[in-house]
């Protein structure tokens, strides 16, 4: 593994930045006083739902809690996650379903 000096670790940081910066104001401060087409958010509206379930189904599907290995608990609760929020839509029940239902298979199962 490549070890950075702390100099080079600070210009990593900095140029991320700007161009983090740049990207964001690309979108929000060039257009962003203009209306958008109805095709842009019509795509705009399904960003969440794309996002979310890439960032969660690693955590279940390979937990670094278990270092990696498959765990059946974490598999029931984002089922119950996703069937409580499905049934009340409401997304504070849904994240306690999950969590009591994790606790609970972990408890159950060991």
């Amino acid at each position: 593994m490549e070890h950075y000096s702390k100099p080079e670790i600070w210009l990593i940081i900095v140029v991320m930045g700007i161009g983090t910066f740049f990207l964001r104001y690309s979108f929000l401060g060039l257009i962003g006083n203009r209306p958008l087409p109805e095709w842009a958010l019509r795509y705009l509206r399904y960003t969440p739902v794309a996002v979310l379930p890439g960032l969660v189904a690693p955590l279940v599907i390979w937990p670094s809690a278990t270092g990696g290995a498959f765990d059946p608990a974490r598999l029931l609760a984002a089922c119950a996650t996703v069937l409580v929020g499905v049934v009340t839509r409401n997304v504070l029940a849904a994240i306690a379903g999950g969590l009591g239902t994790l606790y609970l298979a972990l408890w159950l199962l060991g």
